[in-house]
């Protein structure tokens, strides 16, 4: 297994990537997790087959339970969070108790809230099955629910203690799911690192067979990148986290009111680049060759660039009074992530509502 270190202080921690022995998860818990009293498996119902297996592997390090939790956006709500709490005082969990997050991104932020806030905080491990959760959401400590109006706006900082990242699991994703995932992983590219964008552009058709050195090497620099992010600023204080959020802006008022589910949220976040995108092309911000070979990347995956004429449209009006529930907004002003050249991101403030809503439209 490849281990990349997230460095923050007391909360420092390992991400392992690779394809493990049999024997090498439980091997690595006993050393993490320590004094252990039960770990409490939280799993996605249509990864059951997974979560039973990493079940097995930690059955000697303590006592095991396993709660599901239903598949879909939707399961990132007060009322599953609840039941979660209610599950946790029936399992008599302590303050050593070990939440186990088996899933995408949906479970991930799901049980990393619920082990923020159980007994003011008990320790987290991530076990991400998805290539969005891979190399996104199961790295950072971002945990949270969505209110219908707005994705995410509660929530705490909470970091893992260990994220365990077994490329198997990529094997059985269907395929809209795998390539929802790689609207991040261009993301990256374009926000941080030009050089791993042209070989995203070099080594699409490998990725999209799923090669597993391609996507060892994919999922690690994903997380190499996102760990240099975090440990400059890991609660968002300076601003630069924020890049992370690219195309983000657009992406999460597009899945609000599209009532959450109508599109991935890597589909999303993919229309939401190429708005932003567009609209920097418009501010003389970035160039439309830049933009052209970001939209050209996102097709080649399988991504859409557009909002579909398939589902109920969506005013730009709308997207712009749901866009004002982003979590960057300050003081009633939109502040957006948008890109001045391939590898490098800005925040901009006082960008003019009419050309915001230009670029809405899809």
């Amino acid at each position: 297994m490849r281990s990349i270190s997230v460095p923050l202080e007391s909360r420092a921690y390992s991400i392992q990537i690779g394809v493990p022995e049999a024997a090498e998860l439980r091997l690595a818990v006993d050393e993490v997790f320590s004094g252990a009293s039960s770990f409490i498996l939280i799993a996605d119902r249509n990864v059951l087959p997974i979560a039973l297996k990493i079940r097995e592997s930690i059955a000697g390090s303590g006592l095991t339970a396993m709660v599901e939790v239903p598949s879909g956006e939707a399961s990132k709500s007060v009322e599953q969070l609840g039941r979660l709490w209610q599950q946790m005082a029936l399992l008599r969990a302590d303050r050593q108790a070990v939440i186990v997050a088996v899933g995408g991104g949906v479970v991930g932020d799901l049980a990393g809230f619920l082990a923020a806030s159980w007994n003011r905080g008990v320790r987290l491990l991530q076990v991400p099955t998805t290539l969005l959760s891979m190399v996104d959401s199961s790295v950072g400590g971002k945990t949270g629910i969505n209110l219908p109006q707005a994705k995410n706006v509660i929530g705490a900082f909470w970091q893992p203690s260990m994220v365990w990242i077994d490329l198997r699991s990529l094997d059985s994703l269907p395929e809209r799911e795998f390539k929802s995932g790689l609207a991040e992983v261009v993301k990256y590219g374009v926000i941080m690192d030009p050089d791993f964008f042209g070989w995203l552009e070099a080594n699409a058709k490998s990725i999209l067979d799923r090669d597993v050195q391609a996507l060892e090497y994919l999922v690690g620099r994903c997380c190499e990148l996102k760990a240099q992010v975090v440990s400059a600023d890991e609660h968002e204080t300076s601003g630069l986290r924020a890049i992370l959020n690219y195309g983000h802006t657009f992406g999460h008022a597009i899945e609000a009111l599209a009532q959450y589910g109508t599109y991935l949220h890597g589909e999303a976040i993919s229309i939401g680049m190429t708005m932003a995108g567009r609209l920097a092309v418009e501010l003389h911000r970035w160039t439309g060759h830049e933009l052209s070979r970001q939209t050209e990347l996102l097709e080649a995956f399988g991504l859409p660039t557009s909002l579909s004429n398939r589902h109920d449209p969506i005013a730009p009006e709308s997207m712009v009074q749901a866009m004002m529930l982003d979590k960057k907004t300050s003081h009633g002003q939109l502040r957006l992530i948008l890109p001045s050249r391939l590898g490098h991101v800005e925040t901009v403030k006082d960008v003019p509502i009419d050309a915001i809503l230009r670029h809405a439209k899809g």
